[in-house]
């Protein structure tokens, strides 16, 4: 099953702004969001086993996908040092910084040809991960594969007569279970002519097959593998260990070979001249390891790669700084800015303060932490011993915050009981608003503070209800057999936008709090997710993955929906405007006020 396609073209007049760097009129919006791509990403270079590492074309920036150029005089990589991704080349000295591809589009897992001379990469700017080719002497880029699916990962044979890439034009399991929302991503391994034709996979096993490299003769090609279960460890929030093999496929007969054995994360394989295959072993004690001979350094290695000689390696690796963080981020649209803030960000209606989720991830067991609007004085509200605390609500008169108490996500942590709780901005004077007879989550306040509506899952039925907070009255607003969720009441309106997949995939709708006027909002084959109000009630922000996948899902673990970007549209569903373009999960939106 197909599970990229083809983004309309809607930001035919965006205009990339760089963070902290606005059109001279200044943004009409601010959003804010969270992402699960790591704060700080830096190279490094290493000895061939990465021992004796050290910091390598560092930048404040996220840093990655670095490779060796064949003649090692290069390293090509990529970065979000000048506001988008884009790709970069530098001498291992350091010097000679370079960027070769600068486009407002997504555009990373750069290689280059044995000659030099072209440069491969992943580029979205046709609306979708395709490989590009670029010729280093006319800056001319042409899109190779053209595919409405995702490709990922191209490397050069070493003749250069062919790419070999993974991609998930034929991706056949989407969702595991079948009730999950999250889309697992099956890749394929392919190979192709510089000049388009030749096309042909080397695999068709349904599975994760993925981050191809060539051997030194060019006969083989060795990857990655994992099945589906497993695929689903290596992206959970829960970052649970999973296992993955490296195989050999034969280009000319297809003949493969299992090249590893045992539990354990493998990734990033490198055949070396000497006949070895380096990678990188994600494992606990993991670390750099080869096929045969002595292990190399203990650590976290990401993406690792050698000179064709085997004698010096770069790679990548992230830290999670301080969290929540406070950044501005890339917009694709002048009139909205984007600000990177915590997991399901809400602020006072005065807008001088900010609540979040204390953790990374709403999985996980959070507190309510308040903080002033520009991030600073970070101080925890409210935590529970042994529940989650997810998905605050700044009442509109300012007064309460309203959040989910239990345990959420049944589909990865299994079935449990969920309420819906009321604070003060003190964390006090706690209050149980919901019945405790089912999973009840992610209340949203009608504008004059008196009702919540929330969603409701659970053996009962799925729902989205309302409650009026002072006689405990619930009733529901839309109900039946389909998941109904994340409901957001407008500030200025009865109107309730929710995201159901009462039609099959998730979309979102728009109700009255009466429960009238029933009106599909979103058409998308993929996701749409996460809606939240600006405070005019003209627009609405959400989580959409029209953009399909942008990278291999497994190579960042904890990266569960990798296909998710930040899109805006008018309150009617019209004018979609997309605004991040990344491989990671973007999400929980909410508007900062405007005073």
């Amino acid at each position: 099953m197909r599970i990229a396609v083809l983004l309309p073209v809607i930001l035919c007049a965006a205009t990339l702004v760089a963070p902290g760097r606005a059109l001279a009129s200044g943004p009409r919006y601010q959003v804010a969001f969270t992402s699960f791509a790591p704060l700080e990403s830096d190279l490094f270079l290493a000895d061939a086993d990465g021992s004796n590492e050290r910091p390598f074309a560092s930048s404040p920036a996220l840093e990655f996908d670095a490779s060796f150029s064949f003649d090692g005089h290069w390293v090509v990589f990529s970065s979000t040092r000048d506001g988008s991704t884009d790709v970069y080349r530098v001498h291992p000295d350091g010097t000679a910084l370079e960027r070769l591809v600068d486009d407002p589009a997504f555009d990373a897992q750069a290689a280059l040809s044995p000659n030099g001379r072209t440069l491969a990469f992943v580029s979205t700017r046709s609306g979708q991960a395709d490989i590009w080719l670029m010729d280093l002497l006319s800056r001319k880029a042409r899109n190779l594969t053209r595919n409405q699916a995702g490709d990922f990962r191209p490397a050069w044979s070493p003749d250069g007569k062919w790419l070999a890439f993974s991609s998930d034009r034929n991706s056949k399991s989407p969702h595991i279970p079948a009730n999950d929302f999250v889309i697992r991503h099956s890749t394929e391994i392919y190979i192709i002519k510089p000049d388009g034709t030749g096309l042909r996979a080397l695999t068709a096993d349904g599975m994760y097959a993925g981050s191809p490299s060539w051997s030194p003769d060019g006969k083989s090609v060795v990857f990655q593998t994992a099945n589906l279960t497993e695929l689903r460890k290596l992206t959970s929030i829960r970052r649970e260990p999973g296992t993955t093999q490296l195989e050999a496929v034969e280009v000319g007969t297809h003949k493969r070979v299992v090249l590893t054995r045992g539990e354990g994360e493998k990734f990033s394989a490198r055949w070396l001249r000497d006949g070895r295959i380096g990678y990188a072993n994600g494992s606990v004690n993991g670390g750099i390891d080869f096929t045969s001979g002595t292990p190399g350094a203990r650590g976290v290695f990401r993406h690792p790669d050698w000179t064709r000689n085997g004698r010096r390696l770069v790679f990548e690796r992230e830290s999670l700084g301080q969290w929540p963080p406070h950044r501005d981020a890339v917009s694709r649209d002048p009139d909205f800015a984007l600000l990177r803030v915590g997991v399901f960000a809400s602020y006072s209606p005065d807008g001088t303060h900010r609540v979040s989720n204390d953790q990374p991830g709403a999985a996980r067991h959070n507190s309510i932490m308040m903080m002033n609007a520009d991030g600073s004085s970070v101080r925890p509200i409210f935590r529970h011993e042994t529940k989650n605390a997810m998905g605050p609500a700044w009442s509109p008169q300012g007064d309460r915050i309203a959040f989910s108490l239990g345990q959420f996500f049944q589909v990865l942590l299994g079935p449990a009981i969920g309420d819906i709780a009321v604070i003060d901005t003190e964390g006090g004077a706690l209050t149980i608003v919901t019945d405790g007879t089912a999973n009840y989550a992610l209340p949203s306040w009608s504008p004059d503070g008196r009702r919540i509506a929330y969603r409701r899952a659970g053996p009962n039925g799925n729902a989205i209800e309302i409650i009026d907070v002072s006689t405990r009255v619930q009733r529901e607003l839309v109900a039946g057999t389909a998941h109904f969720n994340q409901p957001a009441w407008s500030p200025v309106s009865d109107r309730i936008v929710f995201m159901s997949d009462m039609e099959g995939d998730y979309e979102l709708y728009a109700i009255d709090a009466d429960g009238g006027n029933l009106q599909r909002l979103t058409h998308s084959p993929l996701h749409d997710a996460h809606p939240s109000w600006s405070a005019d009630g003209q627009w609405l922000a959400f989580t959409t993955g029209r953009g399909g996948f942008k990278d291999e899902t497994p190579l960042r673990n904890g990266n569960p929906q990798a296909y998710g970007e930040i899109a805006v549209m008018r309150a009617d569903g019209t004018d979609v405007r997309i605004l991040t373009d990344d491989a990671f999960e973007d999400g929980t939106p909410a508007w900062v006020p405007s005073h």
